[in-house]
């Protein structure tokens, strides 16, 4: 029995399928296909169910799985041991990045946790900050670049990387352009231009207008703050945006908004009760240094 038919077997009931499980373990169908059928004749039972569209764990395959897994975990530690006696750090990272921020140095970051440990594997996928808290607490990512309200979320520990006001920008057209600043509750019946929900900043404005006693009209939706500055500056409506943004264009007038003010944190995160892994515990501890954290902020 090799190591690398318990990982195919693994990957096969794991997928359902096998091209899809050839793919994660990046060999040939065939060649995943033999090794199967090799381990099949070696325990003497048939693993899998290959009579329907997807492939299924017969009860032999059913009963030796928790098995199979097992000898490669055991396997990674042991590898994992070793490496930690030579100073040679391998694994996986899970990196997410809230969708609506522009990714500043955060690909720098990434690329000097690279250099130190060449052998860790990472990975980075983009989803609004409610998904990215909701993958950090259960553990399918190590770290991620959130937006939140307060920079404080419960079962996380955060590191701010900016903080800043959020304002209201509209055309220079328009009949708010004269104003300095605008109440929230003046905002009450103009069309609104804003993050989706699930984002820190429309957070902000949802909670702070709830506190006010009216729901913001939203006319239109855009993952990206450009777009909702591209939309105001046509005159479709009011944006709500991070200053810093607000600030750099010429074709529209931004207002601080008042009673209450609003501000938008951008943090990064990873589970109170640390990574579990090495190579998690590594990348945090890099991304929390004082020049990690003020590369990424120069760039919101």
């Amino acid at each position: 029995m090799e190591l690398r038919q318990l990982e195919y077997f693994v990957a096969v009931a794991e997928e359902a399928n096998f091209t899809r499980a050839a793919e994660k373990v990046h060999v040939a169908q065939p060649g995943v296909s033999a090794q199967i059928r090799r381990l099949e004749r070696e325990l003497g039972e048939t693993l899998f169910d290959r009579s329907g569209r997807t492939v299924t764990l017969t009860e032999a395959g059913a009963a030796v799985l928790p098995y199979m897994r097992a000898a490669l975990e055991a396997v990674a530690g042991a590898k994992q041991a070793v490496d930690e006696l030579t100073g040679l750090l391998r694994g996986r990272v899970a990196v997410g990045m809230v969708t609506s921020c522009r990714a500043g140095d955060l690909p720098d970051l990434l690329a000097d946790f690279h250099k130190n440990h060449p052998a860790v594997e990472i990975t980075l996928s983009e989803a609004n900050s409610d998904v990215l808290v909701a993958s950090l607490l259960a553990g399918a990512l190590d770290l991620a670049l959130i937006g939140s309200v307060t920079g404080s979320v419960p079962g996380l520990e955060t590191s701010i990387v900016t903080d800043e006001p959020i304002v209201a920008a509209v055309a220079r057209s328009d009949s708010f352009a004269d104003r300095a600043a605008v109440p929230l509750v003046d905002l009450r019946d103009r069309s609104l231009i804003c993050l989706p929900k699930g984002t820190g900043m429309r957070a902000a404005l949802d909670e702070a207008a709830a506190v006010a006693g009216f729901e913001p009209r939203i006319a239109f939706e855009a993952s990206d703050p450009g777009v909702l500055a591209d939309l105001a500056g046509r005159g479709l409506g009011v944006a709500i945006l991070p200053s810093s943004l607000a600030e750099t264009r010429r074709d529209l007038h931004s207002m601080s908004i008042t009673e209450p003010g609003l501000r938008g944190t951008l943090a990064l995160a990873w589970r109170a009760e640390g990574p579990r892994g090495p190579a998690a515990r590594a990348l945090v501890e890099h991304a929390r240094s004082p020049r990690a954290g003020s590369s990424i902020a120069s760039n919101r």
